[in-house]
This record gives C-alpha cells, sequence and structure tokens, in this order.
C-alpha cells in the first residue's frame, strides 16, 4: 500500500465505488467509463494495483481483492484538539468487515433506535456489531431480551443480582420481572454522518 501514489489510491477508490463485488470490466471499458486517454494508462494502474494485492484473479476475470475492501488507514493521527499537519503516506489498508468481525457467522448488525446509550456514544441511527453469544461479563454491552423486550444495554451483575443499565441518566436501570436472556455482546459501532 505504501508504494501506491496517491493517484493510484484515487483510482483504486474509484474501482471499488464503480464496480464493488462485481468483475471488472475490460480495459477498454474502464478506460471510457474513467476518462482515460489510452487503454495502456489502465492497464499500468490496474498492474500497480495487481502487484499490491488490491487485485485478484477469478476465473479468469479480476475482481476487488476480499482484503481490500475497506478504507485506507493513514500515518498521521487526526487530532481532536489542535490542528496538525496531514500527510498521505498510507501505513495499511484496513476492511471495516475484518475490524468488526463482519464475515464471521456469529456477528450480526443491526441499526439503533432511542437514546438510551449516549452517554457511551452509541447513538440513535448507528449501526452496532454484536457478537452472538448467551454469556455476559459485568459492564459488557449487550443485546437482551428483558421481560419479553429487546435493548441495547450495559450488563450488570453484583454477586447475584443482576440489572441491564442505560448509559443516559435520563432512564432507569432495568431489573428482569421475569426473563433476562443474552443473545450477544457489542463488539462494535459504524457511524455515517
Amino acid at each position: 500500500m505504501k508504494n501506491l501514489t496517491q493517484k493510484q489510491r484515487e483510482f483504486f477508490e474509484h474501482l471499488k465505488e464503480s464496480y464493488g463485488k462485481d468483475a471488472l470490466p475490460s480495459l477498454e471499458n474502464i478506460r471510457q467509463d474513467f476518462n482515460f486517454k489510452s487503454r495502456n494508462s489502465v492497464a499500468q494502474y490496474i498492474n500497480a494495483l495487481k502487484i499490491s494485492n488490491l487485485l485478484e484473479e477469478r476465473s479468469g476475470r479480476l475482481y476487488i481483492a476480499n482484503t481490500a475492501r475497506g478504507a485506507f488507514l493513514f500515518d498521521t493521527k487526526v487530532r481532536a484538539g489542535f490542528a496538525n499537519a496531514l500527510d498521505d503516506s498510507v501505513e495499511k489498508l484496513i476492511s471495516f468487515d475484518e475490524e468488526l468481525n463482519l464475515n464471521s457467522p456469529s456477528v450480526f448488525v443491526f441499526k439503533v433506535a432511542g437514546d438510551s446509550m449516549v452517554e457511551l456514544g452509541i447513538y440513535e441511527g448507528d449501526y452496532v456489531s454484536i457478537r452472538k453469544t448467551s454469556e455476559a461479563r459485568d459492564k459488557d454491552i449487550v443485546l437482551a431480551n428483558v421481560d419479553g423486550i429487546f435493548t441495547l444495554k450495559t450488563y450488570r451483575q453484583k454477586g447475584s443480582s443482576v440489572w441491564l443499565e442505560p448509559a443516559n441518566s435520563s432512564y432507569k436501570n432495568i431489573y428482569p420481572k421475569n426473563s433476562l436472556t443474552i443473545f450477544g455482546v457489542a463488539v462494535g459501532i459504524m457511524r455515517k454522518f
């Protein structure tokens, strides 16, 4: 990844946006779609991506490599306080599917509704990835069914007492009256702006 130029990275991002999981079309079609002057230019970009293992061949056709479905992680850290200069050196390509274990059959994603977890930075409209399990530890964020209602809360346990704790001071703790079933533990969050 570090060997790619900025233009090659932009070309790769455009390939991902344009073709996704589909097989790449011919060099001529890519040339036309991307407004290149020659197929040779397209071939040079494609070869650079193949060398970087961002493209893979399957059944004689080129595809975006499964490991390349992600975003570029840059060496430079972005400050949330005072501004700093950024460079364009890429550390590696990260895959959100891999980072959040989304390719695992034991992980699923659901969209958050409500504001009971805002003090932990989980907001309405966020996507939370959940690893399926029936067990939780104290302070795990869990997807649970409490007395017939599904909810996302912090699992709390002290001695034999178990309850679900919201992360919003406007809400009260939930103590199960009849049943509490853990369906999974949160392993990641995604947010679109």
